[in-house]
């Protein structure tokens, strides 16, 4: 699994340690930076697929901050973190495309949750497996609609349940070698063809 690299943007010290500590122990790859103008520079050189960033800071503060990253960086995810949240804060962080927005103090459990949710999201932290699962599912789901085939029709085909193939099109359940052969027939296809690219 790729290193996940997170930059903490706050000019408190002892918020930077603690979240550096807590985010290295899941496993990330930790740079804190107390400057808001030396962490943009870092931005600009330097990879890093999530920013933390605290709002209230001095020069220069963490709505003008974000404006300047999503002046050439559109895609990278951005967390506000404030201990002064404000509905006006919120709304620029929504136009400006945040991923989230959390309160000072925050609940750790809740925090990694949805740190892992935006990593799912951006595609950063997908298990082979499921990887694979949806893969073969968006395969099966497209050779039969290329058929014109419903579920129904596939069910009367492999004798596998509409709702067994349902799951197994959205990746919600993993399909026994023995169910992929019958899909693969009924599709008239090779069984390798359903894996796809992967």
């Amino acid at each position: 699994m790729r290193t996940i690299r997170i930059l903490i943007i706050d000019d408190d010290k002892d918020i930077c340690e603690y979240m550096q500590l807590l985010l290295s122990q899941s496993g990330y790859e930790v740079t804190a930076e107390t400057d808001a103008r030396a962490a943009l520079e870092l931005l600009k050189e330097e990879e890093f697929h999530v920013v933390i960033l605290d709002i209230m800071m001095p020069e220069l503060n963490g709505m003008e901050l974000l404006e300047r990253i999503r002046d050439f960086d559109s895609d990278i995810a951005i967390i506000i973190f404030t201990g002064y949240p404000s509905v006006d804060t919120a709304v620029t962080s929504m136009k400006y495309n945040v991923s989230d927005y959390i309160k000072k103090p925050f609940d750790v459990d809740e925090f990694n949750q949805t740190l892992e949710k935006i990593l799912r999201e951006k595609g950063l932290l997908t298990d082979p497996e499921e990887q694979l699962l949806a893969t073969i599912g968006k395969n099966i789901r497209r050779m039969r609609k290329d058929r014109n085939l419903t579920l129904k029709q596939m069910s009367r085909r492999t004798g596998l349940s509409v709702s067994l193939l349902s799951q197994i099109e959205r990746a919600e359940s993993s399909a026994s070698v023995s169910s992929l052969y019958k899909l693969a027939r009924a599709l008239d296809v090779k069984l390798t063809q359903l894996f796809g690219d992967y």
